[in-house]
């Protein structure tokens, strides 16, 4: 098995110590670099917690030799494509979690051209609370409506129980949702080319 905590942590935007203090209870960078490298055993209790504090499902930070890596070669910056140091393994998105404290990830599918959305295009979500959706201001939202229906666009206005939203397309009026069970905010979007 290959150790991808590194990967991920890298991903995420993380220093050892980030990763670290985020662990419960919290450890050392110098534990975390040697999980990251293998000079001390990645037990499953170790896969548990550094899981919980990158976000991701525990499984995910180990991979089968078998399974071909794909890898990250260059990083296009405003000067152009720049070859990395070292290639990093790409973190596919149903490596992701699922769930996580911070909400389940949803998938909404586009298949007509609306606003910057294209046909093909999968819009990945997470879902939060209703109180949370301070964090979704002005953000591309889904919330579901009675009826099994839904409301999708930019969220422009929290009042207390109502959520105010703003369809992609242009020329279409603010939508307005009274006391949804959840809101999924965008967080990635995965287009073929």
């Amino acid at each position: 098995m290959i150790n991808r905590i590194r990967d991920i942590r890298k991903s995420k935007g993380l220093t050892l110590a980030d990763l670290a203090d985020a662990c419960d209870p919290p450890t050392t960078a110098q534990t975390i670099g040697r999980l990251e490298t293998g000079m001390r055993n990645l037990s499953i209790k170790w896969m548990d917690r550094i899981g919980s504090a990158l976000g991701v499902d525990p499984e995910t930070l180990v991979r089968s030799e078998e399974k071909p890596q794909i890898q990250i070669i260059a990083e296009l910056s405003a000067d152009g494509p720049e070859a990395l140091t070292s290639a990093r393994e790409a973190i596919l998105p149903t490596d992701l979690a699922a769930t996580s404290e911070s909400g389940q990830l949803i998938v909404l599918s586009v298949s007509a051209s609306i606003g910057e959305f294209r046909p093909g295009d999968l819009l990945w979500m997470r879902q939060l609370p209703p109180e949370a959706a301070s964090a979704a201001i002005n953000r591309d939202c889904l919330v579901p409506r009675p009826g099994g229906r839904f409301a999708f666009g930019r969220l422009i206005d929290r009042r207390e129980t109502l959520v105010g939203i703003l369809p992609a397309g242009s020329g279409q009026k603010q939508q307005v949702v009274d006391n949804p069970p959840w809101i999924a905010v965008a967080e990635m979007l995965v287009r073929r080319l």
